[in-house]
C-alpha cells in the first residue's frame, strides 16, 4: 500500500527531513543542499571518547576548586582584620 519513497534524509544544514524521491542527486527542498556534500563524521573509539569526557569534566572541576580557594582566601582576610 506505501510507496517507496527513497531514501530518508535529515538536511545537514537546515535539519528538515525529506525522501529523495528515487532521484539522483540527494537535494533538500527547503534549502537546497546536495546531501552527497554533507560532511563525513569521523567514528571516534572507545579510548578516544574516555579521554574526551574526561578532558570535558577537568575544567568544571577546576571551577569548583577556584570556588573554594576564593572563600578560603576571604576567610583568611576576615580572620586577619
Amino acid at each position: 500500500m506505501a510507496r517507496d519513497l527513497g531514501a530518508k534524509y535529515v538536511c545537514y544544514k537546515c535539519g528538515t527531513k525529506f525522501y529523495d524521491l528515487k532521484k539522483p542527486v540527494p537535494t533538500c527542498p527547503k534549502c537546497g543542499a546536495d546531501q552527497r556534500d554533507a560532511p563525513v563524521a569521523k567514528p571516534v573509539s572507545a579510548r578516544a571518547a574516555k579521554v574526551a569526557a574526561a578532558a570535558a569534566k577537568e575544567p568544571e572541576e577546576a571551577e569548583a576548586a577556584g570556588a573554594d580557594d576564593e572563600e578560603t582566601e576571604e576567610k583568611e582576610e576576615d580572620e586577619e582584620d
